[in-house]
């Protein structure tokens, strides 16, 4: 997670683009929180910061600053993306009932994407690995 403002700000302009009040608020939300919020959410929260933010704006925002490498964008089965300030390689669990997204603190074997591009012919740049399951918010109790 890359939280030094110097750094956001130079990954902003390598895009073209400059940090703006809109874009750090965004960010600082998305890194306050270890859920993997929708950008309803994330506009609901930005709200309080700076009210006259739209909606529009945060989808702007998060475009951007997906594009600038500060946040990953996660489409899994529901319609809504959910976003992920942790943009390094890490597993992810997903509810296939609420659609809760949890990080999964896994042991990943190092340079994942070189043994892929071996075992293939390939070129391999990243990788995604997800479980689905059921939270257990959603899971029948084992007590009869």
């Amino acid at each position: 997670m890359i939280t030094d403002q110097e750094e956001i700000s130079r990954r902003l302009n390598i895009k073209g683009y400059r940090l703006t009040k809109q874009r750090l608020a965004v960010l600082k939300v998305l890194q306050s929180t270890k859920s993997h919020p929708d950008a309803n959410w994330i506009y609901e929260k930005v709200r309080k910061e700076i009210p006259q933010v739209s909606l529009g704006t945060i989808y702007r925002t998060l475009g951007i600053l997906k594009e600038a490498g500060l946040l990953r964008e996660l489409n899994y089965a529901s319609s809504l993306s959910h976003y992920d300030a942790n943009t390094e390689n890490h597993a992810h669990v997903v509810c296939t009932n609420c659609g809760r997204i949890d990080d999964l603190p896994l042991s990943l074997p190092h340079k994942l994407e070189v043994q892929a591009s071996k075992a293939t012919d390939f070129l391999i740049a990243d990788h995604r690995l997800e479980f689905y399951g059921l939270c257990p918010h959603c899971c029948p109790s084992s007590a009869d």
